[in-house]
């Protein structure tokens, strides 16, 4: 690490410039800066130092073949298998986030909310992973619940604030959850692992439409309780 220089991004210009990367070059990253990016990901807080994240990265390959087994099982209808429980379900002001989300995308892309079609081709990009020349999955022992999980987030967080330290795009992706079954057999994993999200990364294509995306965050007002 010591030969590694370091990036000269702040913590503050990350968090601002960290968004949902959805198309990428097949330019790979150098070891050392994938090393490097790891290991400092590697310090995020997790309850009483447990570091309970697992986390298995796909390149060439094994990326491949696992794009396209997970292609397959969807193109097939395959019905999906979480290895923790999931509620997809959204009302209120959180369904109204997630619309205002999708509708921006799909602006970009140039599907309206009419065409099914493409709204298909849309989701289907989510198992072609992007053309990401790297796909992570992040998993933990099975027994543990939500508050556990909580560790893996951090971690997640901090691995996507040190990628775009380094100028890597990434896309957290909860769809990855969908066949974990396609992940225990690619990196022959234990049973007692789940697995309960993945990450596409790489350098971004800037000439995909999807990543000129834009969201906005609500005010700090409206989320935070300051009192004294």
């Amino acid at each position: 690490m010591s030969d590694i220089q370091l990036p000269d991004m702040s913590l503050v210009e990350a968090l601002q410039t960290r968004r949902s990367v959805r198309g990428y070059t097949d330019k790979t990253i150098p070891d050392d800066i994938l090393k490097a990016v790891f290991t400092q990901a590697q310090l995020a807080p997790s309850n009483c130092n447990t570091q309970p994240w697992k986390t298995y990265v796909a390149s060439g390959a094994l990326r491949d073949s696992i794009r396209d087994t997970l292609v397959k099982k969807v193109i097939s209808g395959e019905k999906v298998n979480y290895d923790f429980d999931y509620n997809n379900t959204f009302e209120g002001e959180y369904r109204t986030r997630q619309v205002d989300c999708a509708a921006a995308m799909y602006g970009e892309m140039g599907i309206t909310r009419e065409d099914r079609e493409g709204r298909g081709r849309a989701g289907l990009r989510n198992f072609e992973l992007f053309d990401a020349p790297y796909v992570a999955f992040f998993g933990m022992e099975r027994q543990f619940g939500a508050t556990i999980a909580l560790d893996v987030g951090m971690y997640a967080q901090s691995l996507m604030l040190m990628l775009t330290a380094y100028g890597i795009g990434s896309c957290a992706m909860g769809s990855m959850r969908n066949y974990p079954d396609v992940v225990r057999e690619a990196f022959g994993i234990d049973d007692n692992i789940g697995i309960l999200f993945g990450m596409t990364f790489g350098y971004e294509d800037t000439a995909v439409p999807a990543n000129n995306t834009r969201v906005g965050r609500e005010s700090v007002d409206d989320v935070v309780v300051f009192k004294s």
